[in-house]
């Protein structure tokens, strides 16, 4: 039986009524991202057709997700609240912070170990607060949450951007920051501007190495790193159909790399396949009851261009395996033409390390597709050349694999079985020789491959695949291997064709587990009390942000003016850090850090305009803060690409930093910034951020008078006595200008409580 049936049930008894109301009002034929949007409208929206891309809509989400690394400062802004209990079902999942270095076991226990008192504080708040727990080594949030959570035709959030992974299902699940996810469990209205719609129809069928991964492998080389910003991706056509539930999932989850709010596809037979495969035929059984409005129109469908704002077409039939890298998602590269985008590129082709894993490809399908590759090779005589690391998804998929003989067969293969949780894929890897900064090449079936990610070592290649290309290519020990083409040599010399993968889309006995880790919330939290030691170095109280004064910003100085790309990961990173995610002082001192100063080319190197030396630029912006000076940091396009982490919004704002202003903000940090009463402004021309000079002394005005639409100006004194003043826009709507005259956006809830 599914969790939270209650809730479910409502859902769809529900639905048919609210989608003849949307109909009458929309008076058009709808897509299916359409009829879960407005059929999850908050009670306080009145229904309308809103503007895709300008409208600021009120939702009320089903439920709540949230990872231990993120969680942390969910949760200790939740405690701020005033509330008793969560609003919607929620959840805690601990998988970010277990390192993979020795093994599944030893890595758990050190995890535990290392980690115990965040492990309690979470465990703790989450039974106060009447929040699902599930246990280190339980899986990794994505997969526990397809396995367990969601549903067709629902609307979820959570802590990590790629809470995206449950559109497998059929649902709108959106990636946010911690904030956000503090509006839904407090019963607060959830804002979202209206997303675009891109519309990508699947024709055909994947056939022979290629995958469901190499979709959203093209797809992100199609619409590159933001070309889905503000967008939600729905795929339909028979091709889509032909998908398994969680091949879906895994396209849905690399949406988070092209920047869309979310993605989706409608309910088929492979969602239904899925559901009743994981202990859910009363889900199915209720899904089946409202299955026309699960999935788009036909009318929308048969004519996609007069409902979608752009259409995408791929033909399955004729898709080939890709690899994407390095050092961002969407440089798409097919795999028959790698040999000469290496040589060109001078691409090291050697690989040491062949990753399979992460929320994108840890399904039973992934490992069973990757395991049948290594059998047929070790049963033609040929070993892996390159070390292979597997990362299950979950318990319940690991204990189902090592039943059916595939964890065998990757050990046969020399292979080393980290815990059921994130690791390499979000930096949490002790790779040997990592800190040498080799250059060198790795292969994964992750999601992203920014640089530093995986192993720390800005040297490192990172090539995105399926897990069935990875599996080839740690056979070859080579980037440039083609298992369509190329050969293999025996151990006696012979040369070798590796057969076609081959796999379940589920377990022909059916999955099976012990213990699933899962814990239930108390059923009366009110007498468990939280304890954080004012000593500890792992999680600290948090004290409000200062509400605006009332004045323009005025004698700013200038913390750092970023170059190129600028991700999540540049601004807070993870890795070795994530140990500090619930003590906002601590894990300040990796603020800006990656982040490249345009004026020396440089990371974590800027000028102090106190000293006139350069610094780290923590500690430069510790100097402003003392100081009691106002900073500013400048960027160029897509900044804040990458992760949901609220972190990368709340360091700056903690250190002083009062102005972000940028080319174009990526969807998620541009929010956490508005909801820590930042000011996120973009230039209107982008040739603007030319003028920005080291020395500076910089003004924002027009903060009097700061409405939505209305520009606000910046204005520069060079350190010559010249001068430029230009506009800066903006996308505030009245309620977020609320949020920054309070402070936050946290600071008005606790206003409204009282």
């Amino acid at each position: 039986m599914a969790f939270d049936i209650d809730m479910i049930k409502k859902v769809y008894q529900e639905l048919p009524s609210k989608i003849e109301n949307i109909r009458k009002v929309l008076n058009k034929p709808l897509t299916l991202t359409e009829k879960i949007l407005y059929s999850h409208l908050h009670p306080s929206t009145t229904l309308e057709e809103f503007t895709r891309g300008e409208s600021y809509v009120d939702f009320a989400p089903d439920r709540v997700a949230m990872q231990d690394a993120t969680a942390q400062m969910a949760l200790l802004q939740f405690m701020q609240a005033g509330k008793k209990k969560v609003a919607v079902p929620s959840t805690t999942h601990l998988d970010h912070l277990i390192q993979a270095r020795i093994g599944a076991t030893k890595d758990l226990q050190t995890a535990i170990n290392q980690n115990n008192e965040v492990y309690n504080f979470l465990e703790s708040v989450s039974s106060k607060y009447g929040i699902g727990f599930w246990k280190p080594g339980a899986g990794i949030i994505h997969q526990v949450v397809l396995e367990n959570y969601a549903f067709p035709g629902g609307m979820m959030i959570g802590t990590d951007s790629h809470t995206v992974n449950a559109g497998g299902l059929g649902m709108i699940a959106i990636g946010v920051g911690g904030a956000d996810a503090v509006d839904v469990m407090a019963g607060m209205p959830w804002e979202l501007k209206m997303p675009k719609l891109i519309g990508i129809k699947l024709t055909g069928k994947l056939n022979g190495w290629t995958a469901p991964k190499d979709v959203i492998l093209k797809v992100a080389g199609i619409l590159t790193a933001k070309g889905g910003t503000g967008a939600v991706v729905e795929y339909f056509g028979d091709g889509a159909i032909n998908l398994s539930g969680t091949g879906k999932g895994t396209i849905c989850n690399m949406g988070a790399e092209v920047g869309a709010t979310t993605s989706t596809f409608g309910y088929d037979d492979s969602m239904e396949r899925y559901l009743r495969a994981t202990d859910r035929s009363d889900v199915a059984d209720l899904a089946n009851n409202v299955r026309e409005h699960l999935t788009g129109d036909a009318e929308v469908y048969a004519n996609p261009e007069q409902y979608f704002d752009q259409v995408i077409e791929i033909n399955l039939d004729t898709l080939t395996p890709h690899l994407n890298g390095p050092f961002t998602p969407d440089l798409a590269t097919p795999v028959s033409e790698m040999k000469e985008a290496a040589k060109t590129n001078d691409w090291p082709t050697d690989i040491e390390w062949a990753l399979i894993g992460s929320c994108t490809n840890s399904s039973y399908e992934d490992l069973s597709r990757a395991a049948s590759i290594i059998k047929d090779a070790l049963d033609k005589g040929v070993k892996p050349k390159a070390t292979l690391g597997i990362n299950p998804g979950s318990e319940q998929v690991r204990y189902t694999a090592d039943r059916d003989g595939l964890i065998a067969i990757f050990e046969q293969a020399g292979a080393k079985i980290f815990t059921n949780a994130c690791g390499p894929c979000i930096g949490q890897w002790d790779r040997p020789g990592a800190e040498k900064e080799e250059k060198n090449s790795i292969v994964h079936s992750f999601n992203r491959n920014f640089r530093k990610r995986a192993d720390g070592n800005p040297n490192t290649n990172a090539f995105v695949a399926s897990p069935e290309m990875v599996a080839a290519i740690a056979l070859s020990g080579k980037l440039d291997f083609n298992p369509l083409t190329d050969t293999l040599t025996t151990e006696s010399g012979e040369q070798i064709h590796l057969a076609e993968p081959t796999g379940f889309e589920l377990p022909p006995k059916g999955f099976d587990v012990k213990d699933n880790g899962y814990q239930a919330p108390a059923e009366d939290g009110s007498g468990i009390e939280i304890k954080v030691n004012p000593e500890s170095k792992r999680l600290q109280l948090l004290t409000p942000f200062a509400a605006w004064d009332g004045k323009d910003y005025t004698d700013m100085k200038l913390l750092i003016k970023a170059h190129g790309k600028c991700t999540t990961d540049h601004i807070s990173m993870a890795g070795p850090w994530l140990k500090y995610r619930g003590h906002l002082d601590n894990i300040s001192n990796n603020c800006l850090i990656g982040a490249i100063n345009a004026f020396n080319m440089e990371a974590d190197t800027v000028k102090n305009q106190i000293t006139g030396e350069y610094g780290a630029v923590p500690a430069t912006q510790r100097a402003y803060k003392a100081a009691d000076i106002a900073t500013v940091v400048v960027g160029g396009e897509n900044y804040g690409e990458g992760s949901s982490r609220e972190h990368a919004a709340m360091e700056p704002r903690f250190l002083g930093v009062k102005v972000v202003v940028v080319k174009s903000f990526a969807r998620i940090h541009e929010t956490n910034l508005k909801k820590q009463g930042m000011l996120g402004l973009t230039f209107v021309n982008p040739a603007d951020y030319d003028k920005v000079q080291e020395n500076d002394t910089i003004a924002i005005t027009g903060l009097t008078e700061f409405t939505p639409g209305k520009n606000l100006t910046m204005n520069l004194q060079h350190a010559d006595g010249s001068s430029d003043s230009f506009e800066l826009a903006h996308t505030y709507n009245a309620e977020q200008i609320v949020w920054f005259k309070e402070g936050s956006a946290l600071n008005l809830i606790k206003k409204q409580n009282k």
